[in-house]
Parts: structure tokens; C-alpha cells; sequence
């Protein structure tokens, strides 16, 4: 069991423990194959209201699985996901996806990451909103996410440079827990056209207290496997979706137990944390647990 102290930067618990902290799997895509019908806008952030003991049994589900941290379900509910809906609705969707996680965590040592994606779709190359807008966007939301108490904010799934340096200037500024996750194309580029390499470069200045990859499909990893440097502290949660990143029913087209082998391939690289994301499922999460702690060596 993690013995978990507020002074001490999250993942450096991982070199100490001699193994990567466990972060959880998907939420939004195993709650729409859990029957509930997704939002326009919201998306699956929407169960927070329609939902909330089943995104507590989720959250719960991981954390049996063995998950040390686990995300609040806050995706998509951000000021311009909200916007239209009604003033009140990033707040309350936020408190409530917070409260949840944390009443699923209870006493346990397991850390609460407050998820903020990108402030428009994350797979949209062409940016609809001003820059005035995009920085009010992810001000508010991770203002909100530290106000109610998580641990620190999963900045997941970035790949606009222009939203990178905005979201690490002001959690920097205001001292400010974070993660930066990005998301590359197989030209190992993200979307705003800038090399994986000069980002990781750009962020390795910054405070973050580890780099991460997310959403991004196993074979486009491997390649940058073989080109990049591993910050100190890094992390990482692919892809295990069937379909194209921009379905919207997601289904698993990874099995648990091929993905832990492909996370496997990655130990080797000392990651501070592992995961799974889209079409991923606590199964996935147990199968790592049974890789770090040897329990399966196939």
C-alpha cells in the first residue's frame, strides 16, 4: 500500500517503491458500454448528474484493480464544453465529478487527478475559439478542480502547442500540481504541426511534475519509442479503442491481457506512471498490476 505525503512531488513515490504508480483506465467509453447514451456536449461527463453510483462503481472498480491513482470523470466539462448549457453547469458538474471520485477513494491512499482536456474536441486541428477564450477556459477549469480538492491536474490528451504553453505558464505562475499528457500524430507530431521531440525539450523547463503520452495507439508509441528521450519522469496510457479516434462508440480492441504486454515492453524505460485509456476497462488495469508485481511473466 502507497504511503502518500503531500510534501513530496507525486511521482517521485515511484522511484522509491521501485515500480510506476498505477493510474487508472478509461471512464467516458466503459460508461457508454455500460448502457448510458452520451451527452452532445458532454459527452459522458454528463453521468456525473444522470449517473453518479455508477461513476463511483467505476472509480471503485479501478481501485480494486489496483489503480493508485484514478481521474476525476471532468473531460468534458470545462467552460466551452459547458458553454450554452447554463451558467451554473461547468461549477456543478465539476464539484459533483470531484466529489465522487474522492467519496469512491474514501480513506484510502489512492490520489484523485483532476482531468482537463483540451478547451475544443482533442483530435481538432483547426482552432474555433480565441486565444482570450482559451486561456479563460483552462484558468476556470483547473482553478475548479483545485478548489475541490484534487491532487493535481492531468492536463490529458494536449496536442496544440499554443494550449501547452498557455496551461503550463499559469499552473507554473500559480504553483499549481500538474501533469502534461500529449497526443501525436504517427509523424510524431502534434496536431499544431510541432515535433514530439521539441516539445518534450520545451516541457522539460517547465514544473511538471512528470510528462505523459495518452490516446495514442501502441504502434505510433513504439515509434517514438525509438526516437525520443524519457523525461525523469513520464508516464503513459494508450489507446485500446477497435475503431478511429474520432468514433463515438467506442468499443475494446485490445484485450487486457495483450495490452499489459505491450505496457511491459515500456518497463524497461523506468515510467513514474501506467495506465490505459479509450476502450480500456478495470481488466486492463489488474493485468499491469499482475506484470509489476510478477504475478504473470508471459
Amino acid at each position: 500500500m502507497l504511503k502518500l505525503k503531500s510534501d513530496v512531488n507525486i511521482f517521485s513515490l515511484s522511484k522509491r517503491i521501485n515500480r510506476p504508480l498505477i493510474l487508472d483506465g478509461a471512464m467516458g467509453s466503459l460508461i457508454q458500454q455500460k448502457g448510458v447514451k452520451p451527452h452532445k456536449g458532454l459527452w459522458m461527463s454528463i453521468a456525473n448528474i444522470t449517473h453518479p453510483e455508477l461513476v463511483i462503481e467505476i472509480h471503485k472498480e479501478y481501485i480494486n484493480a489496483g489503480a493508485d491513482i484514478i481521474t476525476t470523470n471532468t473531460f468534458n466539462t470545462n467552460p466551452t464544453d459547458t458553454k450554452g448549457i447554463k451558467k451554473s453547469g461547468c461549477k456543478k458538474l465539476v464539484k459533483r465529478a470531484v466529489k465522487l471520485a474522492k467519496k469512491a477513494v474514501s480513506n484510502l491512499p489512492v490520489l484523485v487527478a483532476g482531468s482537463n482536456a483540451p478547451a475544443e474536441d482533442c483530435y481538432q486541428v483547426k482552432r474555433t475559439i480565441s486565444k482570450h477564450e482559451l486561456e479563460q477556459n483552462h484558468k476556470k477549469h483547473i482553478d475548479l478542480l483545485i478548489e475541490n480538492g484534487v491532487n493535481f491536474i492531468l492536463n490529458e490528451t494536449h496536442s496544440h502547442f499554443d494550449e501547452i504553453k498557455i496551461i503550463t505558464k499559469y499552473c507554473d505562475k500559480n504553483d499549481i500540481p500538474y501533469v502534461m499528457s500529449l497526443f501525436f500524430t504517427d509523424k510524431l507530431r502534434l496536431l499544431s504541426g510541432e515535433k514530439i521531440s521539441d516539445i518534450l525539450k520545451f516541457l522539460n523547463d517547465t514544473n511538471a511534475l512528470a510528462i505523459g503520452f495518452n490516446c495514442i495507439l501502441p504502434s505510433t508509441m513504439g515509434k517514438a519509442k525509438a526516437e525520443i528521450d524519457f523525461p525523469a519522469n513520464w508516464g503513459l496510457y494508450l489507446n485500446c479503442g477497435d475503431g478511429s479516434f474520432t468514433d463515438t462508440d467506442i468499443q475494446c480492441g485490445i484485450p487486457p491481457e495483450n495490452y499489459s504486454n505491450i505496457i511491459k515492453e515500456y518497463l524497461n524505460y523506468s515510467p513514474s506512471y501506467i495506465g490505459s485509456c479509450c476502450g480500456s476497462s478495470p481488466e486492463h488495469i489488474n493485468e499491469i498490476k499482475k506484470v509489476i508485481d510478477g504475478k504473470r511473466n508471459s
